[in-house]
């Protein structure tokens, strides 16, 4: 079913840049990585994808998407400045570009990020226009999350009933979820959810899912615009 548009996507957030799809968006795709990684990264492979390849540079996508894994808003008057303050903040990045990558949408961005002490993430994001996101694939793993809800990324050992536990955990918050995605390599292989939820979950609630034994990580990405 295709995704629907309200009239605040069409008119497009507050922000910094020329275009949306390739300033908001992009540095929403950064902000939304980041916390996937659960940190802000030291270093940065940033692959720029079709459209995206050729016009980065010009229409400022550089900058954002530096700005976005500094953790700058949308908005902020430093995206300018991004380099700089990469420089200072000891971000290493290296930009790439794939112009003819007939799979992927025109505006798509590839990140693959390392803290310091070496932790690593991978993140596939689009930026689908009026500042909205969707992150495509995760460490190798489908996805399908705009990170304008609350999002609950989990990686379980898959066995029977895990999905209807979770849910019903979830809704022990008076939670309601948006959408939910799973995806696994192989039968009884690691399994990983993502689901999108309408408000936030408590605390506990995330320190209790954390204790369960076929549990093996648990992200969670508030809002990223709040």
């Amino acid at each position: 079913m295709a995704e629907k548009s309200s009239i605040f996507d069409m008119i497009g957030p507050v922000m910094i840049g020329p275009s949306s799809s390739h300033t908001a968006g992009v540095v929403r795709i950064a902000r939304a990585a980041i916390r996937i990684l659960g940190a802000k990264p030291t270093s940065a492979v940033i692959t720029f994808y079709n459209s995206f390849a050729r016009t980065y540079e010009g229409h400022g996508s550089d900058r954002a998407i530096v700005a976005g894994l500094l953790d700058y808003k949308t908005d902020d008057t430093r995206i300018k400045d991004a380099f700089d303050h990469a420089k200072e903040n000891g971000l290493q990045y290296t930009f790439k570009s794939v112009g003819n990558a007939s799979t992927m949408h025109p505006n798509t961005i590839k990140l693959n990020l390392t803290t310091a002490d070496g932790k690593q993430a991978e993140v596939i994001g689009q930026s689908r226009g009026g500042g909205v996101i969707s992150i495509v694939e995760v460490d190798g793993f489908p996805s399908n999350f705009s990170a304008n809800l609350h999002t609950l990324i989990i990686d379980a050992d898959d066995v029977t009933g895990s999905i209807a536990f979770i849910a019903s955990v979830i809704a022990h918050d008076d939670c309601n979820i948006a959408t939910m995605n799973v995806s696994r390599k192989g039968r009884n292989e690691l399994a990983r959810q993502f689901i999108e939820m309408d408000s936030g979950l408590r605390p506990i609630t995330l320190d209790y899912l954390r204790q369960l034994k076929w549990v093996k990580n648990v992200i969670y990405i508030p809002n990223i615009d709040l």
